[in-house]
């Protein structure tokens, strides 16, 4: 393992998740392909006694300097917006904000860019369930439709605009805040539905403005975050009946957290499949 060429990583974003990715990079390092070779926080003082000061990369427009390999971005939907192509130039770029690609200017450029370059697009499946099924479905042009349900207690929730002012009024009565295409709602939640913005990279063929997503604020959830599913697929001609799939995922989750348990580790596998696969999307 320690002869074999390890891959250089940068980590940008040191918040619950970062810091976990980071915890354990540094844990690891012998026993994976991965060598941590910057961090990088909008508040440095957050990474000191943390980070190695080595490690600390203190301007983000110096990125290229490391030359890393991979680049995981754990922080916010902009840095994907402002960085994403800069990053695939060099090296592969796992997107851990994927509501950033619902605006069509930016996924289409970093789509360019992963192609030009031959370097990898990584879409982390978080706390998405069958993602891959939804993409063979997608590759296929048997993917008929798609929603995506998001309860959370609604401490959980960080929302932008009308949302937040709903949100605030969220007394002791599950409500469904927003139902509609993904693509209108990942800049009014932009920390909140990456799942269904993974989703919405796996169902190509319908993309953010086909996939339905429902954000539910529920009282009653104060220990979970729950994920449903549901998968339309095509009518058989003989019997009439249309292919379906519904899932439902319960991911303990600490209270007021925006990110479940469950999907810390989901990111790690991420990570650890992020060896190249050319010049495309991959859903990891």
């Amino acid at each position: 393992m320690t002869s074999q060429k390890k891959l250089r990583v940068g980590i940008v974003g040191y918040g619950h998740l970062g810091e976990y990715l980071v915890e354990n990079l540094l844990k690891e390092e012998s026993q994976t392909h991965f060598q941590l070779v910057f961090v990088w926080n909008r508040k440095l003082d957050k990474m000191e006694g943390k980070v190695p000061a080595h490690l600390q990369l203190h301007d983000l427009n110096h990125f290229r300097d490391r030359e890393a390999d991979l680049i995981v971005e754990v922080a916010h939907p902009c840095i994907t917006r402002d960085y994403g192509v800069g990053f695939l130039t060099v090296a592969h770029f796992m997107v851990g904000s994927p509501t950033a690609l619902a605006d069509p200017e930016t996924e289409q450029s970093l789509r360019k860019a992963a192609t030009f370059h031959q370097h990898t697009l990584y879409i982390p499946r978080g706390a998405l369930w069958g993602g891959e099924d939804i993409q063979k479905m997608a590759d296929r042009g048997t993917l008929k439709g798609l929603k995506i349900t998001m309860a959370k207690h609604p401490s959980c929730l960080k929302l932008e605009g009308a949302l937040h002012r709903l949100n605030q009024e969220v007394k002791n009565k599950r409500t469904v805040l927003y139902e509609g295409p993904v693509r209108d709602l990942c800049p009014l939640a932009p920390n909140n539905v990456n799942t269904m913005a993974a989703a919405c990279m796996a169902a190509h063929n319908l993309g953010f403005g086909g996939v339905v997503g429902a954000l539910v604020a529920d009282p009653g959830l104060p220990d979970w975050h729950v994920v449903e599913i549901e998968v339309v697929g095509p009518v058989d001609i003989e019997s009439g009946h249309t292919f379906s799939v519904k899932t439902s995922r319960r991911n303990p989750a600490m209270p007021s957290a925006v990110t479940g348990t469950a999907t810390f580790s989901s990111f790690w596998s991420s990570l650890l499949a992020c060896t190249g696969h050319g010049g495309r999307v991959h859903l990891c």
